[in-house]
């Protein structure tokens, strides 16, 4: 497991370039929730928004999950624990007031983008812009 990349694979840079397309800037694998051992693909801190980048096999993408041909119990209790984790990650981060976002790696990464962007933006309306006091009165 240690040859598959923990971050940058191509379709995460590929999510990252067309969400920075469309005028987006947000953190890197970074943790949304610093006591929480969990890290997201994309992380908007200010409007606390989370973008995970699952990976078809890794996640068990009902669509494109394939089973492991060798040690298929050892991979199919993998992929369960996976998705465990996966569902307490949007538990423990909504409670904390998050907005998460679940990719496949699969999807079109413009399109994905766009839902990011949505979800963004009207988060962002939402939000007061705090701006620091003008030095002249």
């Amino acid at each position: 497991m240690r040859s598959n990349k923990p971050r940058d694979t191509k379709p995460e840079l590929a999510l990252r370039r067309a969400v920075h397309a469309l005028g987006l800037r947000y953190n890197v694998a970074a943790r949304p929730l610093p006591t929480v051992r969990r890290t997201a693909d994309l992380v908007f801190p200010r409007i606390r928004v989370a973008v995970f980048l699952d990976g078809c096999f890794w996640h068990g993408c009902p669509a494109h999950h394939s089973v492991a041909k060798t040690n298929a119990d050892y991979w199919a209790e993998k992929v369960r624990r996976n998705r465990e984790r996966d569902i307490e990650t949007d538990r423990m981060l909504r409670e904390a007031g998050w907005a998460v976002i679940r990719v496949w790696e699969h999807e079109d990464p413009a399109e994905a983008a766009q839902r990011v962007a949505k979800v963004v933006r009207a988060i962002r309306s939402q939000v007061p812009v705090v701006r620091s006091a003008d030095r002249n009165g």
